[in-house]
Parts: structure tokens; sequence; C-alpha cells
């Protein structure tokens, strides 16, 4: 009985593999599309396989690893440059990057992987791995075996992005996962016609409503616009390297380097060519000149929400306050 139950449970995990390579292969066709390397969709295709191959290997089995290696931890909330992160590390990681992973777990010893997932340290909520997990993942990183990487960018550009992501999946889920500012509108004039026309529900997203995605994705809300940056601020004070993706605007190699530098990988950077991030850095600014009344709930954001965006680097008008 136990044994079929285990051959059950195998069975569902790799259905749920399945579906998951189905859906990494059609993000690589659009992101193709885009005109992103062909290295890099080639190099998904074999973690894929790994990532199969990782998931059905029986819990408790060890992992090879060198002594230079530690469990990597590549967190990122919605809307904050991950994936870009993720494309850098297949591009030029070389085998080490079949080791990439969507998803986290945790190991009671170093490893060779690296996983990567949205993850949350106090709230509960919608497409974030949850506190509980993320709680054990820095306690690895506090006993020296996992380190943990974390992206964010400008909170304001976050919550932008993923309003835009959000309710273009809800209206046409048929056009798949990845549909971000540049992908939906043509311009930035686009997105604050768009964000005029339906600021009451842009607002009511931003202040956490649950009806915004309970009739697509039952279960926790997503995260309010205050708690997204409450979040960010706890990771950025935990995690062993935090970056910023403007930084990669302007000199991506500076900021690749310090993964390279954390990751401990033998890499020849003088080699690389490294594109910056497909993305307008503090686009909200436009967008608050464009449409008052975002430009009012800028003003009328909480004086500790605004202390928070300030601790993270950023002033609330964009420009950066970091050295």
């Amino acid at each position: 009985m136990t044994e079929g139950i285990a051959l059950s449970e195998r069975g569902s995990a790799s259905r749920r593999l399945v579906r998951f390579a189905r859906r990494t292969l059609r993000q690589n066709l659009e992101r193709l599309r885009h005109s992103l390397q062909k290295k890099i969709v080639l190099q998904r295709l074999q973690i894929v396989r790994a990532e199969v191959k990782h998931f059905l290997t029986p819990r408790g089995r060890q992992i090879a690893h060198t002594e230079r290696d530690r469990t990597t931890y590549i967190i990122g909330l919605f809307g904050t440059g991950r994936h870009y992160i993720l494309d850098l590390i297949t591009a030029n990681f070389g085998k080490r990057a079949i080791y990439v992973i969507e998803g986290l777990r945790c190991h009671p010893a170093p490893t060779c992987l690296i996983y990567s997932h949205h993850a949350t340290i106090k709230y509960t909520r919608l497409f974030q791995s949850p506190p509980e997990l993320t709680g054990r993942l820095l306690q690895s990183v506090r006993s020296g075996f996992a380190d943990l990487i974390f992206v964010y960018r400008h909170p304001l550009d976050s919550l932008l992005s993923n309003w835009t992501w959000l309710r273009t999946y809800i209206q046409k889920p048929n056009r798949g996962w990845g549909h971000d500012i540049s992908m939906v509108y043509r311009n930035t004039e686009g997105l604050c016609a768009d964000l005029e026309r339906n600021f009451a529900e842009f607002k009511a997203f931003a202040e956490g409503d649950g009806s915004f995605t309970s009739a697509t994705f039952p279960g926790p809300r997503f995260l309010s616009f205050a708690e997204f940056v409450e979040e960010t601020t706890l990771f950025v004070e935990c995690a062993t390297l935090s970056l910023r993706l403007e930084d990669f605007m302007i000199d991506p190699l500076k900021e690749f380097s310090k993964i390279v530098h954390v990751m401990s990988v033998d890499l020849d950077m003088n080699d690389l060519r490294l594109p910056r991030p497909k993305t307008e850095p503090y686009r909200y600014r436009t967008v608050a000149a464009s449409v008052p009344r975002f430009r009012a709930f800028i003003d009328e954001l909480d004086a500790e929400t605004k202390r928070r965006i300030e601790k993270l680097g950023y002033r609330i008008d964009g420009e950066s306050c970091a050295t």
C-alpha cells in the first residue's frame, strides 16, 4: 500500500515536472522572439533536464559538490529582474549552469545547486514561497553552507510591472506568463493611458485587495505595496549579497562579478560581454508626471513605507541616493 502511494506521488510529481518543462519552453521561445541569446535558450533546455532528474531523485541522497561549493539561493520578489540574473548565469557559468533549479529546497549540507524563486520572510502571499521555507533557507545561510543572493529594483517600478503582469494574465491567460510592460505596451504613453482609465483597479491592487486575483488564483492574495517594500528591506538585511537591477544598467560586468565572487566560480571576466537589462529605469517618474492620480498615490504613501524606500537606496523621485 505504501509503495503504491509512493508510486502515485512520483507519478504526480512527474506530471507536474512535465507541465513545468512545457511552461519553461514556452517562456524561452517568447524570449527568443524578443532577441535574447539563443545560447541562453539552449542552456535552459539543459536546466529543465537537470531539474527533472533532481526532483525525481529520492530525498536524502547526497549531492556531489566541491569544497568551494555552497548551495546558492537567488531570490527576488515579483517584478525585480530575477530572470535577468538567471539569464546571465545561464549564459556564462558553463556546466555549473545546469544546476540552476526553479524552485526552493533546503539541504542539510553544502551542494552545487543554484535555486531560484520568489519568497517572503514575513507574509504568506500569492506566488511566493512561504516564510516557513524561507526561514529554513536563512538558517542554512547562517550555518555557512548556503548563500542568498537577493535582487531588487525601485519598488514603484516593480509595482507598475506587477500590476501590468497580473492584469494581463488574468484578462488574456492564453498569452502565457511572459508579459512585462515592454511586451504589453508599445511605449510608456500606452501604460499611462491604461493606468488613467483603470486607476481604481490599480489602487485596489496596490492596497492588497484580494478580489483582484481571487477569481483566477484562489488562496492567498498578492502582496500590497507596503508589504512588498517591507519584504524587500527584510531580505536586504539578511542576504549574503543584495543586487539592485538599476546598477546592472550602469555597469553589468561590475555587478555580475559580485555574483561570481560570492559563488566562488572560476570564470574569466575579461571575455564577458554582458547585456544590460531590457527595461527602463525609474519609469514610474514618467508615469507620475503624466498621471496626476498616480503622483498623488506616491505623495500619500505612509511615512514608514517612504522611509523603507529611502533605506533601500532610493529617493521617492527615483534618484538613487546610494554611493
